[in-house]
C-alpha cells in the first residue's frame, strides 16, 4: 500500500496577510503545494488528502485539485472549529483553529495508511519526500514514527525572524525533544533567537522541524485521546493551540512512541513574509531552468 500525503492547508498567514497557500510562485501558476504534490508522487506516494476550511473549498478544488485529477487519488478533510471536539467544548469560543495537531486529527476518517503530514506553504524538496516514503513503506510501526530534519541555516528568511523547532537527538538520530524557538534570525555574526535572557546563540547546523512528519494511522487514536484532554484543560483559553510538535514530545516523554529524525540538507523555501515571494519565485525559475521541474508540473 502506498503512503498518503496529508497537506495542512486550513491556516491563514497572519504575518503574510492572506491565504498564501493559493499564491502562485511558479511560471505556470504553480503554488508551493503543487511542487510538494509533484515531489511526493514522484517519491512513491499514492494519495493526496487536503485539510482545508469549508469556506474556500470551491476555490481550492478549482485551483489545486483539478490540476491533479487522474494522477493521484484525492480526498478532503475539513478543519471545522468543532470537528472531533468533545461535547464539553460547547463552553469554548474559539478565535482561531485548534492548531496543527487538530488539523491532522480531522483527517482520521480518510487516512487509513501510513502518511506524511506537511504544511501547504512550505517547500520541502524531493529528497525529503523520498526519505519519508522509504521510511513509511519499510520501518513505520504503530509506535515508531519519523520526522525529516532540515539544517537550520537552510530554513531562514532574509526578510524577518522565524520560529523553528530545534531537534535534540541521540547518536542514532532518535528524537529526544523538539524545542520551539522564536525570533530566529541571522545577524551576520551568527544565528540567534529570542531566549528568556535575551538574544541567544544557535548552531546554524542544528536540525529543525519544518512539520514534515511521518506517522502510522494509529496516531489518530493517540491524537484524539490527547486532544480531548487538551480541550478539557483549555476551556477558558480560546487562543491556545494543540501543536503536533508538543504532542510528539509528550509521546516521547511517556515512552508511548519513538521518532527517528531523517536528516535532509535541501534548502527550504516558504513565504513567511510578503517580501519572501520574490525570492521563492526566483528559486523556482532557476530549478525549472535546470530541468529539476517541468512547467507546468501537472502535464
Amino acid at each position: 500500500m502506498k503512503p498518503t500525503l496529508l497537506i495542512l492547508a486550513a491556516g491563514m498567514g497572519s504575518r503574510y496577510g492572506g491565504l498564501k497557500q493559493l499564491d502562485e510562485v511558479g511560471q505556470a501558476g504553480e503554488t508551493i503545494m503543487d511542487y510538494s504534490i509533484y515531489d511526493a508522487l514522484k517519491a512513491g506516494f499514492g494519495k493526496v488528502v487536503f485539510v482545508i476550511r469549508r469556506d474556500f473549498e470551491e476555490a481550492f478544488r478549482e485551483k489545486i485539485a483539478k490540476r491533479w485529477e487522474g494522477k493521484a487519488n484525492m480526498a478532503f478533510a475539513f478543519q471545522d472549529m468543532d470537528a472531533y471536539v468533545p461535547t464539553l467544548s460547547g463552553q469554548v469560543e474559539r478565535e482561531k483553529p485548534w492548531g496543527t495537531g487538530h488539523a491532522i486529527l480531522v483527517a482520521k476518517e480518510v487516512v487509513n495508511e501510513p502518511f506524511v503530514a506537511i504544511n501547504a506553504d512550505d517547500y520541502y524538496g524531493y529528497s525529503g519526500f523520498k526519505k519519508m516514503a522509504d521510511f513509511l513503506t519499510s520501518d513505520c510501526r504503530p509506535d515508531h514514527f519519523s520526522m525529516v530534519g532540515y539544517v537550520l541555516k537552510n530554513t531562514l528568511s532574509e526578510n524577518g525572524s522565524v520560529s523553528r523547532g530545534i531537534c535534540s537527538m541521540d547518536e542514532n538520530y532518535v528524537l529526544k525533544t523538539v524545542t520551539e524557538c522564536k525570533g530566529i534570525g541571522d545577524s551576520g555574526d551568527g544565528v540567534f533567537y529570542d531566549g528568556e535572557n535575551g538574544k541567544t546563540t544557535l548552531d546554524d547546523q542544528s536540525l529543525v522541524s519544518m512539520n514534515l512528519w511521518g506517522f502510522h494511522p494509529h496516531l489518530f487514536e493517540l491524537l484524539q485521546n490527547e486532544f480531548n484532554a487538551f480541550v478539557a484543560a483549555n476551556t477558558s483559553n480560546p487562543k491556545t493551540e494543540f501543536y503536533i510538535s508538543t504532542f510528539a514530545n509528550k509521546l516521547i516523554n511517556d515512552g508511548t512512541c519513538s521518532f527517528v529524525v531523517l536528516p535532509n540538507d535541501e534548502k527550504w523555501y516558504g513565504v513567511t513574509y510578503r517580501e519572501d515571494k520574490e525570492v521563492v519565485q526566483k528559486a523556482f525559475r532557476e530549478m525549472t531552468a535546470a530541468e529539476k521541474y517541468p512547467s507546468p508540473l501537472w502535464e
